[in-house]
């Protein structure tokens, strides 16, 4: 397995773009197979998320093309509705094929989806929408088989604002008779992406942004080519590490807007932020205050997606945080590999209690999860001495290129292939 070799105490220097987001490329690629015409998505990330859907795609029929950071997806074809285990099981986001296939076809299959282990994740929320339209579900063994002679729209009122529960309900709403309304529904601006390609493609989508989403089914869709908007995450990721490391780093493609809570909290640690239009520069001199508390919310409240990386950031800073992770269970999993390094971190149930110790040391440590992973190289960036990252198949479900990219910035990483 793949492993980061990283010396730790290097100031980051520089300008990076965001790629295009894993969050918003994934229910794109299931949103192609709406349509029988060609769609093709622009400047998509190598992740291997990305690898995972495009055979969950081929599995179905479609063709699919990859090149130059392009994916073209071809789904005249298609006429599988079935999922194999092996891929749902790798891959949380392999759900939104439910409601484009049902749409398409009107009957799906597959086993429960998988991904990282950070919680129970249950998909209730999105079974019982599809019931509201008029599905015929049956659970058995751990798989999922679900049928109608058509879809109908209807209102659908959401528990919690689950980001895949949404996208789900409006790749299914598309292909039903009537109007769908969703209240609850979640604000990411992934489900605003997620509204403007269905629009593209022919569809009467409206709402996105606020938790009242309508749809108007029954359009013919064509196809569209698209670019989806830059990855959030992996810019507060970049963001994050230069407060650890110290130093001036200008982030492209991503607007303030959409990570303000992180950038409260930066400049709570003691940096300096400043943003224009779709870039972000922070400024850190490496000696930083803990949060006094960060917890997890919906957008656009603290993204759960930046817990880890934060929680990174604290123990290697001077005070002490308490971190409040309200959407999933178990995502303190990556804590006893910080603590190889020197943190002083304990969980209590959904909370952790993080006393900073200024400065973390460099450790042999392994990821469990994507952005546990994320929080780790975060980690040995700031940390005094040599670290090795193992079990980067997580890592690399998310960033592209990661080393390269924190290589441009002056950091002092590389990956040893086994």
């Amino acid at each position: 397995m793949d492993k980061f070799i990283i010396c730790g105490g290097k100031r980051l220097e520089g300008s990076i773009c965001a790629q295009s987001a894993k969050n918003s490329v994934l229910p794109l690629l299931a949103a192609s197979v709406l349509t029988g015409d060609p769609v093709v998505i622009r400047e998509v990330p190598d992740i291997s998320d990305v690898a995972c859907m495009a055979e969950i795609l081929k599995e179905i029929g479609a063709e699919v093309t990859m090149a130059d950071g392009n994916v073209r997806i071809d789904s005249a074809n298609a006429s599988n509705h079935s999922i194999p285990p092996t891929l749902t099981r790798e891959l949380r986001s392999s759900v939104f094929m439910l409601g484009s296939l049902l749409a398409r076809f009107h009957r799906a299959a597959c086993a429960y989806p998988g991904g990282c282990d950070i919680g129970l994740r249950p998909i209730d929320l999105h079974l019982n929408a599809l019931k509201r339209l008029g599905v015929r579900i049956r659970e058995r063994e751990g798989y999922i088989t679900c049928e109608c002679e058509k879809l109908k729209g209807a209102e659908i009122a959401l528990d919690f604002p689950s980001v895949g529960a949404t996208e789900n309900i409006l790749l299914a709403a598309v292909g039903a008779e009537g109007t769908t309304v969703v209240g609850g529904a979640a604000k990411e601006p992934e489900i605003v992406d997620l509204q403007n390609f269905l629009n593209a493609m022919g569809a009467d989508v409206s709402g996105a942004g606020t938790d009242v989403i309508r749809i108007g089914g029954g359009r013919p869709l064509h196809g569209a080519s698209y670019t989806p908007v830059k990855d959030r995450i992996e810019a507060g990721s970049y963001l994050i590490a230069c407060a650890i490391c110290g130093g001036e780093v200008e982030v492209r493609g991503v607007g303030g807007d959409t990570l303000g809570l992180l950038l409260h909290k930066l400049r709570e640690n003691g940096c300096k932020i400043h943003t224009k239009n779709d870039k972000i520069r922070i400024t850190s001199g490496g000696r930083l205050k803990c949060n006094r508390k960060i917890e997890t919310m919906p957008f656009p409240g603290f993204p759960t997606d930046l817990q880890a990386q934060m929680t990174a950031l604290n123990a290697g800073a001077e005070g002490v945080a308490v971190i409040a992770e309200n959407l999933f269970e178990t995502r303190y999993k990556y804590v006893p590999e910080l603590i190889k390094m020197g943190a002083d971190i304990e969980v209590r149930g959904r909370n952790a209690v993080v006393r900073g110790v200024g400065r973390l040391h460099g450790a042999v440590v392994s990821c469990g999860d994507l952005r546990g992973g994320a929080a780790l190289v975060l980690a040995a960036l700031g940390a005094e001495g040599t670290s090795e990252v193992h079990e980067l198949s997580y890592v690399d479900r998310g960033y592209a290129d990661l080393e390269q990219k924190l290589g441009s910035l002056g950091a002092d990483i590389r990956r040893v292939r086994a």
